[in-house]
């Protein structure tokens, strides 16, 4: 009887200080809805706790509106959400800034605009996490700016570009490449986490898109290369099926030839089973396989492949029959059988 009594006071103690250690309250901020944007939001929203706030904004305010109502319905909770009037509102009392947005001009005028008046001072260092994919320079300079107008470690800016599409956005499977210095892993990972699956600590601030646009130089010039093996062996009569798994058992085998083929049938869940519909846009990796130019120039490394299979990205996007859809269609381009 006595051990119980004990036990009783103990659980009654054990609650009075749960609930006199409440956690603090966090603000968030999240700039640019994109395709991928919005559903990364959304994602880091649902699993943030009900006390917490989100405040959305993107130049087109009808999708931050609606995003907004869509979270607002959600039976599950999260956090509460506003719609912010500008990229500086959404952020002025923000703990965690996370951007996502197209290109490296979009990047600088955002920080600019929030960086442009004083901002409060937050109860502990702001943290801005952008996964745009734009070239490291940028992105440093970016950085830099943070640094200048929040001294003293008031504020960060790390680089964080992801790795999945639509696809891994939507499901919070998306790998994300960090690019921090290692006393700031940990606080951005619980943030990336909420959006993804996995990530990659890929070094200082920067290094994360170093590696992003390491990897999709490879990837272009894998795709190109697949898609003229399998038209390839096309016309010389072999079966495509036949070929892919030739291929995927042997020294070629590669993402685009086992996840990704480029002919029509062959993988039944890659886009060029469903009229290069989806996936990753030809547009896009023009983009990447630009910024990944722009970088090894600035690096003085040489990418000998580098100009011809941005010229076939650029050719091949210009047909009415590829543009728009995902980079595989290369294949199309190329006379492939479909």
């Amino acid at each position: 009887m006595r051990a119980n009594t004990r036990l009783c006071k103990q659980l009654l103690a054990q609650r009075r200080t749960f609930s006199s250690t409440t956690r603090r309250l966090d603000n968030y901020a999240f700039i640019g809805l994109g395709q991928m944007g919005y559903q990364m939001a959304r994602n880091l929203q649902s699993k943030l706790p009900p006390n917490d706030t989100i405040r959305l904004y993107d130049i087109n305010r009808g999708a931050a509106e609606k995003l907004a109502q869509e979270m607002s319905a959600q039976q599950a909770g999260g956090a509460s959400v506003h719609v912010a009037d500008s990229a500086a509102d959404a952020s002025r009392e923000a703990d965690t800034a996370v951007t996502c947005l197209p290109e490296p001009q979009h990047v600088k005028a955002t920080y600019e605009s929030i960086l442009k008046d004083e901002l409060p001072t937050r109860p502990g260092p702001r943290l801005f996490i952008d996964c745009s994919t734009i070239d490291p320079t940028s992105s440093r300079e970016v950085a830099a700016a943070v640094d200048k107008a929040l001294p003293n470690g008031q504020g960060h800016f790390v680089d964080a570009p992801m790795s999945g599409g639509v696809v891994g956005a939507t499901a919070g499977t998306l790998t994300f490449m960090l690019g921090a210095p290692e006393s700031l892993v940990a606080r951005s990972e619980i943030v990336l986490q909420r959006m993804g699956k996995r990530v990659l600590h890929c070094g200082p601030q920067g290094a994360g898109l170093a590696a992003k646009l390491a990897n999709n130089y490879l990837l272009a010039i894998e795709n190109i290369a697949t898609a003229e093996a399998m038209n390839l062996g096309a016309r010389w009569g072999l079966d495509p099926n036949v070929l892919a798994n030739v291929i995927n058992v042997s020294t070629g085998k590669c993402w685009p030839s086992e996840v990704n083929n480029p002919v029509p049938g062959v993988v039944k869940t890659a886009p060029a089973s469903r009229d290069y519909q989806g996936g990753f846009g030809i547009g896009l990796m023009r983009k990447d396989l630009r910024l990944a130019i722009l970088a090894a120039k600035e690096a003085d490394a040489a990418l000998v492949l580098a100009d011809k299979a941005s010229e076939v990205y650029e050719i091949a996007e210009s047909e009415e029959r590829c543009k728009g859809r995902d980079f595989s269609v290369v294949y199309r381009w190329l006379g492939g059988k479909e």
